[in-house]
């Protein structure tokens, strides 16, 4: 199997994107991509497009073929993937797996959505739809299992409710720092506190906003990425996991088995454990879900990732930094997007170019989520030696 390395990453504005639409959206991340990395687009071999509704939210398909179009990236093969909410890691493991395969010797991956033209009804109906129809049928929403899970941690671990408005303060004081995120305005615990309930008791700050924006990453092997001689980082760990489609099947709600077993893949693959990670960013498409994929990680102990961040050591300057972007909290979550942005946030600071946000750190995880955990992506980045 081909070592694989990340030569290029780019990420766009996220938010309110007025008058532009998904293939411009694409295209800017995808050029800015090609250039951070020095490669020309006839140099593409495979070309993917990590996106979960552009049909649903703008009419749009075939939106691979288009790219490659704006691109001037023909004849490179094409190819959507959609994992719902986690189809930017979904996308990370398909051009992992295409170079490490020698499928590819060198592959663009572009993440993109376009949100913000639609209401958040109609957004939130969109999203909705990923859950079993069952559930759905009963106006299920995910906003809905978010509260109903955080309802249930507190009171089982005794956590306090000031510690889920903690999580949104830290990773609104980290997009701050972050010339792309959708918010760039530190906020309070009173402030999280005292906003509108959406899902009891999770409150308007304990969600992540509707975002436009598209990242993108280029792949190649190692031996390539020496040879040019550009600064990469290597894609050392990386595994993917599905958990049930519905959610009160689960034994444990407050576990989520799709981010277990897919760590325990990649720390396998990377030789390394939780322990080691330097960094990390998470899928905090609501606060209680830092808490569990913290957890479900090994970064802590079951119950006490809340310790943690009433401790300040997930904090930027922490013993384990997590969201330093200001993760989807505050940076915002274009869907396919998302997952993308995690690993160019990992990017940037392996490589040592995060500017105010830089940690002292050589290895990283990202934890890309579908749904209520029902699809998960973990992938672990070093640094190169």
């Amino acid at each position: 199997m081909t070592d694989v390395a990340i030569v290029g990453a780019s990420m766009t504005q996220f938010g309110r994107r007025e008058g532009e639409w998904i293939r411009d959206l694409l295209a800017q991340a995808g050029e800015q991509c090609l250039e951070d990395a020095n490669v020309a687009p006839h140099e593409l071999d495979h070309l993917y497009v990590s996106n979960m509704a552009s049909g649903e939210l703008e009419g749009q398909t075939g939106v691979p073929n288009m790219l490659a179009h704006d691109l001037a990236a023909i004849p490179a093969y094409t190819q959507r993937i959609d994992q719902t909410s986690s189809s930017g890691g979904a996308g990370v493991y398909a051009a992992w797996q295409s170079i490490a395969s020698g499928a590819s010797d060198v592959t663009l991956l572009v993440g993109g959505e376009k949100m913000t033209h639609r209401s958040t009804a109609e957004a939130t109906d969109v999203i909705a739809s990923l859950t079993h129809p069952v559930e759905y049928k009963q106006g299920v929403t995910l906003p809905s299992f978010a509260g109903l899970t955080a309802r249930l941690y507190l009171d089982t671990y005794d956590a306090p409710r000031e510690s889920l408005a903690k999580v949104a303060v830290k990773n609104h004081r980290n997009g701050v720092d972050n010339p792309h995120a959708q918010f760039r305005k530190e906020i309070d615990v009173e402030t999280a506190l005292d906003s509108p309930v959406v899902a009891d008791p999770l409150r308007l700050y304990d969600f992540c906003p509707i975002t436009d924006g598209s990242a993108a990453l280029l792949f190649c092997s190692v031996e390539d990425a020496e040879a040019r001689g550009e600064p990469y980082v290597r894609v050392t760990g990386i595994g993917g996991a599905t958990d049930t489609h519905v959610v009160h099947e689960r034994a444990d709600p407050t576990t989520m088995g799709a981010v277990v077993e897919s760590s325990e893949q990649a720390y396998a693959m990377a030789d390394c454990g939780p322990e080691d990670v330097d960094v990390a960013e998470l899928h905090d498409m609501f606060t209680i879900l830092e808490f569990l994929q913290s957890e479900d990680l090994g970064f802590f102990e079951k119950g006490e990732a809340w310790k943690a961040v009433e401790e300040g050591v997930t904090d930027r300057d922490g013993d384990l930094p997590i969201n330093t972007s200001g993760g989807l909290k505050s940076k915002g979550h274009p869907l396919g997007a998302s997952g993308v942005a995690q690993v160019y946030e990992l990017v940037q600071q392996l490589r040592g170019e995060a500017g105010p946000r830089q940690v002292d750190c050589e290895v990283g995880l990202a934890c890309n989520v579908g749904g209520f955990g029902n699809c998960v992506t973990t992938t672990i980045l070093e640094a190169e030696r």
